[in-house]
Formats: C-alpha cells, structure tokens, sequence
C-alpha cells in the first residue's frame, strides 16, 4: 500500500496499520493487553477495529488505541501589531479643558501619557480627532485606545489587549482594577498610583478577559486586589468574574454609594474621599459561611422569578429533558463504544456556542491531541474539513476557535490532584466554565488502595470542591464495570450503580446520563438517570440520536409516540 497518498479525516498517514493487525477486519486482538492475558485468552478477540476513523477500542481494558500514526502540523504562534509611537505627546488646550471638567489635571495627563491625534473611526466612517489612552507595558507600546468627541471608542487592529496602565502595579503587593481609563485617571488624581483597566469595558453576558492571561505575571504576587469596578449590571458580572479567577480570599470590593463609577465619584465627593472609599474596601465575604443577607439579593430574586433556568446545550430533544448549572457535576456513563466521549463533546460545544463557555479536557483516553482537536473542529465546523481547504479562510477562523475555546490537558501520567490544580490555572488564564475527566479510572488519585467506596466519595468529593469553588460544570466519563446480558444476548443497559463504588456515584453526583448506541438501528439514546433539581430535569427522560459521521454531530431523531421505536421491533 503507498502510504505517500493515505489521508485520514484530512491527516496524512505516517504509518498505516501501525501494530501490524489483521487488515479489513474489524474486530480482533488488542494491540495493548492481549500479550499480557493468560494464554488461553491472548487469542480472544477483545477489541473493535474502525479503520476509517483509524482507531480501535479494546472491551477489555477499556481502552482506545490509535491504528495509524499521522504526520504532525507545526503550530505557529499569533502574531500581534504593535501601534505606531508619536514623536511627541502633546495635548491641545481644548481637551486639557476637557479633562479638567471631569476632576483630571495636566499633571495626571502628563503622568498617564495622554495624547492626541486624528484617527478613522468606524462608528462615524471618517478620520476624528480623538484623544488617545497609550497602553504600555514596559517601555513597549503595545495598544491605543481612540475616543471621539462622541464617545465612540476602539482599539488598535490586531493589537495584543492588555490591562490599561499595567507597569503601575509593579512593586506592589496590592492593586485596583477598574472598568474604563477614565477611572484610572481618576483615581490617579485621588494620589492611588497602582491602578489599571480593563481595555474593553464589560458585558453582561460575556466576559472573555483574554487580557487578563496576557498580564497574569503582573498580578501573581498581588495579596490584595480592590474591584472598583461599575456599579451597573455588566460591572458586576464582571467583578464576579474576576473573584472566580483571582481567588476570592484576593479580592476586595468597593461600594461607590449610588455612584456609577470612581471618575463620578470623584466629581460629586473629591479626591480625598475617593481615596478613602478604596482603603476601605471590604473583603468577598468569608467562604463558608453565609447569613440571610448574604443570599439576601438571591433570595428576592426567587421569590419573584421563581428558579433560574438551567444552561442547555442547544438541541432540543436533549434540552428538553436536561439542563444544568455550573458549580455541580455530571456523571455519563455507557458500555464501551457507546459514544460516550463524543457526545460529551457535544455538550461543551453546545455550551461554547450558546454561552461561550471555555472547557478544558483531561483525557487520557482521547489522544493523540491533535485527533480529539479534529473531532472538536467537525463540531464546530458543521462537517469534515478537506485538505484542499486547510489554511483557507474557513479553517483560519474554525482552528482559531477551537484553540481559543477549547484547552487539552496533556500529561504523561494523570491524577486527579494535578487535574484539578491544572484546572484551576486554567480558570485563573483562561477562563474556563467546564472540565472534563474522561474517564475517571484513568485519572486516579495518589492513594487508590482501600475501601472503593471511601475512594470513590473522596474522589467525588474533591471534584465537588473544585467545581463549586471555581463555579465551574464538571462532566465525568465513567465507565461501567458491571455489565450483564439479556436472554437475547445483548448487553443490558447499565446505570449508575454499574459504575464502580456505584451507589456514592449516584449518591454523590448532582446528575446522570447514560449514552447507549444501538448498532443495528444505528442509533443513539441519551438517557437521564439522575437530576438533582426537578426543574433541570426528569428522571428517566430520553432522548434519541442519529450519528452524522462528517460532521461527528448527533442529530435529533423524531419518534411518534404510539409507535415502537426501531430498536425495540422485532
């Protein structure tokens, strides 16, 4: 066979066939475990082979092995503009006036670098002469952020997004972060130095802080970490943001008492009690401990609106029937090449593309990298990718979100503890909402001897622990290890309790589901085995699916009530 001309779901063959198996046909030995079987089982045909995905599957030991290797692609890393530097920063009399009606004087212009010039603005489609926020970061300019005289803003194109004002904290061991230039300056005036913004305001419903990454150096050594941010909605979606990534034991937070922000405070009670009311800026309340005025804003907000609707993944049969919130975890469970994996991936790129959620994937199962990255890509891409179109426009833009979104935790041996930890970098840098353990008996703690349930509870528990604290949704794959037949053969659908330490998973876990394949209809059931809140879910609810092999994405499949479903006929 020339092996020059093999692609694969796009990828080139490095070597066909790599454990030498007996081509064509699918099911076989396993390349992994079989010579380590009694003799008499070494022969037994353990695995399934699926040559055009290139992978197989070993029933025994529960693994997913890569048939072919496959050449791999360099990664080039994002290449940043840098904004032209003016040979002089110079501010007309006009703007110093400007400035001056809002509390800020020469002297907090000069300090800040504040200039001038004209710029083309998009919101107006002409050249405007705007004032200019230069974000340094050392002695390299590294952004701009343009403002009109009718508060139309940008940044530079394709410039690298940075926190306003960064090499003001150096040297600190404390800081303020605030939404908009304006309150830097303000602030500035109020005579508190080590202060910086956010380049691009905030959001209510999406807060991306790829900035924050790019400065985390800056921030690392910081004990302390004043929120002075809006006091508006969006001001506070992002100020609980950054208590999930910076650690609430960091964070302080400030009451601006009825004003919007620190440069309006500053005009309606001056400098001197500006600087007062960040000194006195109170801790995130203590965790663990909460008093009804607390939960108090919480509490209202149910007594009118009732429960808060659950995040769903954007498919409507499943939606339906489940739904969740972050701070939880849910169990999926299935036989082997159920398709477990797969529609897990699903879920998180359903979650992305509704909510923008970020999710990181600890699977050990799901390698190499790059393969369980081209799954993602057909996901999101809405099929399977040809080579002719690699580097085109399309995969630019898909491969760029996939990178951005989607983050692989790649280590040479797993457990939990070191999952977990990486996990959290991940919240602080990334800013990730969902983890995914796939599966579970591959991402062991340290200490696996003893009891299986006293194993099993403390492993949950620690999951638990992370999710609630980084208030983020945790997906665990796990395995069943219990699987019995029926009287026609077939192996029963397993639940739960099937999972080893069955009864603290389903004790423990805030939701179930089952993911079971039918090959000879060829169809998929998503099963709900267990909801922890009756308004997420039900109990026992399914759904059903069809495989779409390009795009790797379950479809829907409609089935009449009064009629028996396909795989139930005789």
């Amino acid at each position: 066979m020339n092996v020059e001309t093999i692609e694969i779901n796009g990828f080139s063959i490095d070597k066909f066939n790599q454990y030498d198996l007996e081509e064509g046909k699918t099911q076989g030995t396993c390349p992994l475990c079989s010579s380590d079987r009694k003799p008499s089982n070494r022969k037994t045909k353990c695995s399934s082979y699926d040559w055009e995905r290139g992978l197989g599957t070993c029933h025994n030991c529960n693994t997913t092995f890569q048939l072919h290797t496959y050449q791999r692609k360099g990664v080039s890393e994002k290449v940043y503009l840098r904004p032209p530097i003016q040979d002089a920063i110079t501010i007309d009399t006009k703007v110093e006036g400007w400035f001056k009606a809002r509390g800020i004087s020469k002297e907090t212009l000069n300090d800040l670098k504040i200039s001038e010039g004209e710029e083309w603005m998009p919101q107006t489609s002409k050249k405007e002469n705007t004032i200019k926020f230069n974000y340094f970061m050392g002695d390299q300019l590294i952004n701009v952020k343009y403002r009109d005289g009718r508060k139309n803003f940008k940044l530079f194109k394709g410039a690298e997004k940075i926190f306003y004002n960064i090499n003001s904290v150096v040297g600190y061991d404390s800081c303020v972060i605030v939404e908009g230039e304006m309150d830097v300056l303000a602030l500035h005036e109020a005579g508190i130095k080590n202060v910086i913004s956010v380049p691009n305001g905030a959001t209510l419903n999406s807060n991306n802080l790829d900035y924050l990454d790019n400065c985390i150096d800056y921030l690392e050594d910081k004990t302390k970490i004043v929120l002075a941010v809006d006091a508006d909605d969006a001001g506070q979606a992002l100020r609980q943001e950054f208590i999930r990534r910076l650690g609430a034991e960091t964070c302080y937070l400030v009451d601006f008492n009825g004003c919007k922000d620190a440069n309006e405070y500053l005009l309606e009670f001056g400098s001197e009690k500006l600087k007062n009311v960040i000194n006195k800026a109170t801790q995130v309340p203590l965790e663990g401990v909460s008093t009804l005025r607390d939960v108090e804003d919480e509490l209202k907000d149910f007594v009118v609106n009732g429960f808060k609707p659950g995040y769903q993944i954007g498919i409507d049969n499943f939606d339906k029937i489940f739904s969740t919130y972050t701070s939880q975890f849910i169990t999926v469970t299935g036989i082997p090449s159920s398709g477990k994996s797969d529609f897990v991936d699903q879920m998180v790129v359903g979650y992305n593309k509704n909510y923008q959620w970020k999710t990181a994937f600890a699977s050990p199962e799901n390698h190499p990298v790059y393969l369980h990255a081209h799954k993602l890509m057909r996901k999101v891409w809405g099929g399977m990718p040809k080579s002719s179109e690699i580097d085109g426009d399309k995969w630019t833009q898909v491969s760029d979100h996939v990178n951005d979104n989607f983050f692989f935790i790649d280590m040479d041996k797993y457990n939990l503890d070191s999952v977990l930890r990486k996990g959290a970098e991940l919240v602080k840098r990334k800013g990730i909402k969902c983890l995914v353990i796939d599966p579970f008996n591959k991402v062991r703690m340290a200490d696996a001897s003893g009891d299986v349930n006293v194993y099993t509870l403390e492993y949950l528990s620690k999951i638990e622990v992370f999710a609630k604290k980084y208030d983020v949704l945790v997906i665990v794959v796990a395995h069943p290890t219990k699987m019995y037949k029926d009287k026609d053969g077939k192996t029963e659908e397993p639940n739960m309790y099937n999972i080893k330490g069955g009864g603290e998973w389903y004790d423990a876990s805030y939701h179930g589901l089952l993911v079971h394949r039918d090959y000879e209809a060829k169809t998929v059931k998503v099963k709900v085995l267990k909801v922890k809140f009756q308004n997420l879910g039900e109990n026992g609810a399914e759904s059903y699916f069809t495989w779409e092999p390009k795009s790797g994405s379950y479809i829907p499949l409609a089935v009449a009530q009064d009629e028996p479903l396909p795989w139930e006929s005789k």
